[in-house]
């Protein structure tokens, strides 16, 4: 039995690199070379999304009665490790990682019937909103306004490091709702739609160039009342559950893969005066199985987390441990391909990084992207919460100190 197993398994990975190969135009592999964060050139991730959309492979996580897959989690494994290594771009994931599955916990059935067919169609793009210039990691200190109004409430505030924000055209936000209580119990879970009067979104340039974050501010914008998630006051609650997803639904150690793999060969590449590849370097190599040890070891607390989801659990406090280790560790790859790349990594050149570039480039490559995402990746321990955060949670809740 167990080897019907595998073999099952050897077929069903077979599968998926021939669709791959079939469906992955030369454009797409270059937008999926050429990532240098979590998100991809937009126009090519919309259109990989549709092409999963339309074999029905675009949310392979989410339960087969609200368009999932009906996968287990050793084939949504292969699924995205396979998607990863043959440099497939990255769809926009917020609504499909985080809201998604938070809607099917909290959400009316209204807003489940109208919303998840539209997130998995990609008609609704949808960003999050939870930081403001002073509320990062503390999220419970947050100022932006919601007041009710008849039927509607109306939201004034802003929201910040709000990715793909120039994109979409929905954001979920927390908002307060309640001044006079403590702090958390005084949030509500909003949908908006920034279409609305009064939404205002200017972009954030990062220092490679590129453009993923943006600043949305609310001037009196009205938003229905049915567009709260759970019930008024309790979005602390809906928040939680939705961090959970955003720290521990993602396979770190598959990016980790990919970048071992372009790591090789950058180290193969470069040359040293005495004629040997940097790979060949003892310090560079011990430092390199280092990190490869801790990737097996990240890998499997990740396989535990995909049991607990398989089962009908959620992550829970091991989305902190997953997070932390995945983020800190993904730097140390970025460190270790700039330091393989040497000189060849300091040149600017923003439109290198543009998939639809046909100029010249000012370095090889293999290093175009690695000062970009050594850059980039600094936010990774920022973002979803702060390591420090998540060392905080998980003293108290695994370590019970």
């Amino acid at each position: 039995r167990i080897a019907q197993t595998m073999t099952d398994y050897k077929l069903f990975r077979q599968g998926v690199r021939d669709f791959l190969a079939l469906e992955l135009s030369p454009e797409l592999v270059r937008a999926g070379e050429l990532t240098t964060s979590v998100f991809s050139d937009f126009e090519a991730a919309l259109k990989w999304h549709k092409i999963l959309h339309n074999k029905g492979w675009v949310a392979p996580e989410w339960p087969k009665e609200y368009g999932g897959t009906g996968w287990d989690i050793n084939q949504r494994y292969i699924f995205q490790e396979e998607c990863k290594l043959a440099n497939a771009p990255s769809i926009v994931m917020m609504a499909i990682q985080m809201l998604g599955p938070m809607l099917m916990h909290y959400g009316t059935d209204e807003q489940k019937s109208f919303y998840l067919p539209r997130i998995l169609s990609a008609e609704d793009i949808w960003c999050q909103g939870y930081s403001e210039p002073g509320a990062g990691s503390d999220l419970a200190s947050l100022k932006t306004s919601a007041v009710r109004d008849g039927d509607d409430y109306v939201v004034n505030g802003t929201k910040i490091w709000t990715s793909m924000a120039r994109h979409s055209n929905r954001i979920f936000c927390l908002v307060r709702t309640n001044k006079e209580v403590k702090p958390q119990a005084g949030i509500s879970f909003l949908l908006i739609d920034l279409n609305s009067p009064g939404i205002t979104v200017t972009d954030i340039v990062s220092l490679d160039g590129q453009i993923e974050q943006c600043q949305v501010f609310f001037q009196d914008v009205r938003v229905p009342v049915a567009n709260v998630v759970g019930t008024e006051n309790e979005g602390w609650s809906v928040a939680k559950y939705l961090l959970e997803f955003e720290r521990g639904g993602h396979n770190f150690t598959i990016d980790i893969k990919k970048q071992l793999a372009k790591l090789r060969c950058q180290a193969q590449s470069v040359k040293a005066r005495n004629g040997k590849s940097k790979l060949q370097d003892p310090v560079f190599r011990h430092r390199l199985a280092e990190a490869e040890i801790e990737a097996m070891a990240l890998e499997q607390t990740e396989l535990r987390i995909k049991g607990t989801l398989s089962s009908g659990g959620n992550p829970g406090a091991l989305s902190s441990l997953v997070k932390c280790a995945g983020t800190e560790l993904g730097q140390r790859f970025n460190a270790l391909s700039v330091d393989a790349v040497g000189q060849a990594a300091t040149p600017y050149h923003p439109d290198s990084l543009n998939p639809r570039y046909a100029g010249k480039t000012p370095a090889p490559g293999y290093a175009l992207t690695a000062m970009a995402e050594y850059i980039n990746n600094r936010a990774a321990t920022i973002y979803g919460g702060t390591a420090e955060i998540q060392r905080a949670i998980i003293a108290k809740q695994i370590l019970k100190l």
